[in-house]
């Protein structure tokens, strides 16, 4: 059975209402707190689920990357946004990574500070800056 969450527009109090399908539409709601009837039902949120081929192409679009080469923090939160939107667990090293870019530390910083880390294609696994 479905309940319907309501606003009063005179207390501004959230409330809940229980109707049958039947019900709803027909019977005047009134506010649990004040009795007022000049409520208004609230939506709920929605949520759109999107494909990961979705979710990539979103963060490979080049607007959003213009002028990461030159802005290491923005640089940072894009590639946190990209491994959360992974869905993969990633190592810590990671998290270290993006930390010094959100700090505004350069890749070339980086890769002098953490010379091991990354393997022969250095910190930014490649990535071409």
């Amino acid at each position: 059975m479905p309940f319907y969450d309501y606003l009063c527009l005179d207390c501004k109090q959230r409330f809940d209402v229980f109707f049958t399908y039947e019900e709803y539409g027909t019977k005047t709601v009134t506010c649990s707190h004040c009795q007022s009837e000049n409520v208004r039902r609230r939506l709920p949120r929605v949520r759109v689920a999107k494909s990961e081929e979705s979710r990539l192409e979103n963060l490979a679009d080049p607007a959003a990357l213009a002028g990461m080469e030159d802005d290491p923090k923005a640089l940072g939160q894009m590639m946190r946004k990209m491994g959360k939107e992974m869905g993969e667990e990633l190592p810590p090293e990671f998290d270290d990574v993006v930390d010094r870019l959100e700090a505004g530390q350069s890749p070339e910083e980086i890769e002098e500070a953490l010379p091991d880390l990354g393997g022969d294609e250095g910190v930014m696994g490649g990535l071409d800056l």
